[in-house]
C-alpha cells in the first residue's frame, strides 16, 4: 500500500493522486486542503489543518501527525474526558511505541491491551431489568400492559424481570468502539487479530450506536474497576469515532481527531479542576447561551469558559487551537492566518455583554521558544484582553502545571470583576 505522511499544519511536496482519490479524500477529510502542484500534471499539494490521524483511500494511506505527538494527544484527550494522570499508563502499559505509529493503530493497540487485562477475570456481567411477553410467569407482571396488550386472555404473560448477563452497558461500549476501530484504516495485521478475538468473545453482547456528544458514562466501584481503562478507551474512541466514504469505486475509511475540539475539551477540563477550590462553577455547555450581545437578545453569544458565581458571570474566556500571530514574523501572512484579530474583537463582546473589566483567550502554543502572551487594553473602554499561549509540549504533568499559572490569572480577573461589581453596589 503506498503511503503519504503529513504533519499537521505543514505542506507537503507534490504527490500524485488519481482523481477519485482526491475526491474521495477530500470527503474523508473536508479540512484538508489539496491544491494543483503548479506544471505538473496529476499532482497535488497537501496541507492538513488541525485534524489529525489516518485515512486509507483504496491503495492509498494517508497518516496526518499532531505536532504534539500521537501518546500526548492520547493522553490529552482522555483526561479531557475525566480519566486521572496517574492511570493513563494503563492504557497501553508503555506509551513508548506511540511516536512510531499512526493515531488508529496506537489506539487499537492500546485498546487491545487494556480489553485483554479486563477479560483476563471473564466478561462482566450484571444485572438488566428485561420487559417481555412470557409463557410462563418471571420476575413481577405488568397488569397495566397485561389488561391493556392482552384483553383479558392469560397467555402470554407481560412480565418484568432482572437477568444476570453480559450484555451491560460497559460491554456493548466496548463492543462499539472495537467494531469501529476495526474500521479504522491502517491497522497492522496482529492488531486486527486482536480486535478480532475481542469481537469474538463479545458475539452475544447487543452492538448498539452512540451519538457522539452522547456516550453514557459508567460508574466505578470494586467489582467493576478492573473494566475501567478500556470503558476510557472505548468512551474516546466513540467520542470521536471513525468514519467511512466511498466515491464510485473508491472506498474511503480512517480514524481523525480535531485538535480544535481535544485542545478546547482540554483546556475547559483542567481549568475547571484547578479552579474548583475558589467557588462557582466553570461552565462550559454550548446549549444555551451565556448572554447576548444586544438589548434586543437575538445575538447569543456561546464563549468556550464561563465561571459563574451566584447566577452572574465573573470570568469569560475562549479556548482556541491556533497559532499566535506573531506581528514582525507575519507582515506577510494571509488573512486566514491573522485571525488574532477577530479573536480579540470575540472577547472584547464577551466581556462587554457581559459587564466585565476584561476576559482571556488561550491559545495552543506553536513555538516553546517564543513569548506569545500579551495584554491588549481596549481604547475608550478600559477593558483588558489577556491572551495566554499553552505550550502542550513535555509530561501531561507539566502541561497542567502550566494550566495553573493561566487559572491564576483567570482568578486575578474574577476578582477584579467581583471587586468592581462591589464597589459600584
Amino acid at each position: 500500500m503506498r503511503e503519504i505522511s503529513l504533519k499537521e499544519y505543514e505542506r507537503s511536496e507534490p504527490v500524485g493522486l488519481s482523481v477519485s482519490e482526491r475526491d474521495a479524500l477530500s470527503e474523508a477529510i473536508p479540512s484538508l486542503s489539496i491544491s494543483h502542484a503548479a506544471g505538473e500534471s496529476g499532482k497535488y499539494t497537501l496541507r492538513p489543518t488541525s485534524v489529525v490521524g489516518a485515512v486509507e483511500v483504496d491503495g492509498l494511506s494517508i497518516i496526518i501527525e499532531p505536532k504534539i505527538g500521537v501518546g500526548q494527544l492520547v493522553s490529552l484527550a482522555c483526561y479531557a474526558m475525566g480519566r486521572k494522570r496517574d492511570d493513563l499508563v494503563e492504557f497501553g502499559g508503555d506509551f513508548a511505541y506511540a511516536e512510531e505509529t499512526a493515531l488508529p493503530e496506537f489506539l487499537a493497540r492500546a485498546f487491545a491491551g487494556a480489553a485483554a487485562k479486563a477479560f483476563a477475570r471473564g466478561l462482566l456481567r450484571g444485572y438488566v431489568e428485561r420487559e417481555e411477553a412470557l409463557q410462563t410467569i418471571r420476575g413481577r407482571i405488568r397488569f397495566d400492559d397485561q389488561i391493556r396488550r392482552r384483553f383479558g386472555m392469560p397467555l402470554p404473560v407481560e412480565v418484568r424481570y432482572d437477568e444476570f448477563t453480559d450484555d451491560i452497558l460497559p460491554n456493548r461500549l466496548v463492543k462499539a468502539a472495537n467494531r469501529l476501530l476495526r474500521r479504522a484504516g491502517p491497522l497492522s495485521p496482529g492488531t486486527r487479530r486482536r480486535l478480532g478475538r475481542i469481537d469474538a468473545l463479545l458475539d452475544g453482547v447487543s452492538l448498539c450506536g452512540y451519538p457522539r456528544n452522547a456516550v453514557p458514562e459508567v460508574k466505578f466501584d470494586r467489582l467493576n474497576g478492573h473494566y475501567e481503562a478500556v470503558v476510557a478507551l472505548a468512551r474516546l474512541v466513540l467520542r470521536y469515532g471513525a468514519h467511512e466514504a466511498e466515491r464510485g469505486d473508491v472506498r474511503a475509511s480512517g480514524f481523525t481527531m480535531d485538535m480544535n475540539q481535544v485542545f478546547q475539551e482540554f483546556v475547559t477540563a483542567a481549568l475547571r479542576e484547578k479552579l474548583a477550590p475558589y467557588g462557582g462553577k466553570l461552565r462550559s455547555d454550548k446549549g444555551s447561551p451565556v448572554a447576548y450581545l444586544d438589548e434586543e437578545r437575538r445575538v447569543a453569544l456561546y464563549p468556550d469558559l464561563a465561571w459563574q458565581e451566584g447566577g452572574r458571570c465573573v470570568f469569560v474566556g475562549d479556548a482556541k487551537y491556533k497559532r499566535i500571530p506573531n506581528r514582525e514574523r507575519d507582515d506577510r501572512a494571509s488573512n486566514a492566518e491573522r485571525a488574532s484579530n477577530a479573536d480579540l474583537y470575540q472577547i472584547l463582546a464577551y466581556a462587554t455583554a457581559l459587564d466585565l473589566p476584561g476576559g482571556m483567550l488561550i491559545y495552543a502554543k506553536d513555538n516553546p521558544s517564543e513569548a506569545n502572551e500579551a495584554t491588549y487594553t481596549v481604547r475608550h473602554a478600559g477593558k483588558r484582553l489577556q491572551v495566554a499561549a499553552l505550550d502542550l509540549s513535555g509530561t501531561l504533568d507539566a502541561v497542567l502545571a502550566r494550566v495553573g499559572a493561566i487559572a491564576e490569572d483567570a482568578r486575578a480577573l474574577r476578582n477584579e470583576a467581583v471587586g468592581a461589581r462591589q464597589r459600584a453596589a
